[in-house]
């Protein structure tokens, strides 16, 4: 039988989106692959849906694996115990777990090669995301490696220090979602204003996009593409004089510092 090369504790949609991910860019064969997932049912479906191998025993799924990568809810690791700390021995550990500190990953895993903590963010399900990462130690090349393949299967890759991954965890873990409420506000304010709905829906994405798409693509900053829409005594300078009324860049501000609060909290649940 072929060795499992990496294997999933999780089986959720960021361990999906990896599982796609690696197998798309022919980084393993799907039999060198496995994960185990909650009684939901969703590491079943994974295997199914990837051709990845479902492995419902924790001990044959990480005996002889090379790579563990933890992809479960970070609330669940309180619970792993000596058995998880054994069957880590000499693997390369990769966590994705929102708030779970190096410190407290080398508790549940101290034999382990190395441990790798990781924030990636939700676009990567579509290929489109930035996964930020650290390392308790050096990373060997070949470790280095396959972290980075393994988290690059959704995106970009960024190597920071750990002080930044609460941070990170708030802006880019977080900030998917707060791009969506913005488009639902959108959409809803389009609906105010006299637009039906589908109407209003698709304006408020396709300018959410086009935006985006020309603020990566002219290398200007955001401040000054926003000064180009802006004609004095004008609509869109009518509009953002409520924005600042309103304190909208503080609203923001708030918006991160409480999810990176709740992340730093995590690390004490």
């Amino acid at each position: 039988m072929v060795r499992v090369k990496v294997s999933f504790l999780g089986a959720g949609r960021m361990a999906t989106a990896m599982v796609t991910g690696i197998l798309h860019k022919n980084l393993y064969k799907p039999e060198e692959v496995a994960c185990l997932g909650a009684p939901d049912g969703s590491a079943e479906n994974l295997s199914s849906q990837t051709g990845i191998r479902h492995i419902s025993r924790l001990e044959d799924l990480l005996i002889d694996c090379e790579t563990i990568v933890l992809a479960f809810k970070p609330q669940q690791l309180s619970s792993m115990g000596p058995t998880h700390a054994e069957l880590g021995a000499n693997k390369l550990v990769i966590s994705i777990l929102a708030g779970s500190t190096l410190a407290r990953l080398a508790e549940k895993f101290p034999k382990a090669r190395n441990i790798i903590r990781a924030m990636p963010n939700t676009p990567g399900q579509i290929g489109a995301g930035i996964t930020c990462y650290t390392a308790i130690n050096e990373l060997k090349r070949t470790d280095r490696e396959t972290a980075e393949n393994i988290l690059g299967s959704m995106g970009l890759v960024l190597p920071l220090d750990e002080n930044m991954l609460d941070a990170v965890t708030a802006l880019s873990g977080s900030g998917p979602a707060y791009v969506f409420e913005f488009v639902a506000a959108l959409r809803d304010a389009g609906i105010e204003a006299g637009l039906e709905a589908a109407v209003s829906a698709r304006l408020s994405l396709e300018t959410v996009l086009g935006a985006a798409r020309l603020l990566a693509r002219s290398g200007e900053k955001p401040e000054t593409l926003r000064d180009w829409v802006s004609s004095p005594g004008g609509t869109t300078l009518a509009g953002l004089e409520v924005m600042e009324q309103e304190n909208f860049r503080q609203i923001i501000v708030n918006t991160v510092q409480a999810a990176k609060n709740r992340s730093i909290e995590l690390a004490r649940d």
